[in-house]
């Protein structure tokens, strides 16, 4: 179960950055961490912490109850 809300996760933000046209490296490099890092958040391997979530979430500018699912958008 925890394996598929990350990977939703992931595939919303994933989502997201490319209806905002930016790239892994640009959004890895605002959030003040490595492409690969971000990569692994897209991917669903890594899970981000809760600052990091509302870093992302602001930079998205996107819900943090629409990434976790509990909202439609």
């Amino acid at each position: 179960m925890e394996r598929i809300i990350k990977k939703e996760l992931g595939a919303k933000l994933k989502e997201r950055r490319l209806q905002l046209k930016l790239t892994q490296r640009e959004v890895a490099a605002r959030l003040g961490i490595a492409q690969p890092v971000y990569e692994r958040f897209e991917k669903g391997v890594y899970e981000c912490n809760y600052d990091q979530l509302a870093a992302i979430c602001r930079l998205l500018d996107i819900s943090s109850d629409y990434l976790l699912g509990l909202t439609e958008y």
